[in-house]
């Protein structure tokens, strides 16, 4: 059986975004008060509240595997740093989007901090292209 041997970019970003997890649970807490209703929001502020949870949820994890696959990819320079930091930078401007451009007591549309989303969205994309054509060359 091989060993599997992270970089050190790897293993200390790995090790933050499993720290991360935490405060995902946290956020988790929060989402149950939101279900339960002993926090007034309305339909708009609980949809962003669970999109903004999932999507920090979900991007966490995906910025864990994209540490493994960009030191398979042997990836260097820009490429390199865009691939192992650009899924951990969205899963926090996505959530970020979310949550901030629907604070505000009675909000039913998102604020101007809406941009957030569209940031992370690109974020997003530019580091898994980066990641996938390093992996296929």
């Amino acid at each position: 059986m091989s060993e599997l041997a992270l970089s050190q970019d790897a293993r200390s970003t790995a090790g933050i975004l499993l720290l991360t997890i935490v405060a995902v649970e946290y956020g988790g807490t929060f989402m149950l008060r939101v279900v339960r209703g002993r926090v007034p929001m309305t339909p708009f502020q609980r949809s962003f509240a669970r999109a903004g949870h999932a999507h920090a949820g979900v991007l966490v994890l995906a910025a864990l595997i994209c540490q493994v696959l960009a030191d398979a990819a042997a990836l260097n320079g820009f490429p390199g740093t865009l691939a192992r930091s650009g899924v951990p930078a969205a899963a926090i401007l996505f959530p970020a989007g979310f949550f901030l451009s629907s604070v505000g007591k009675g909000r039913t549309e998102p604020n101007p901090l809406i941009w957030l989303l569209y940031v992370g969205a690109a974020t997003l994309a530019a580091s898994v292209v980066a990641l996938g054509i390093g992996l296929l060359r």
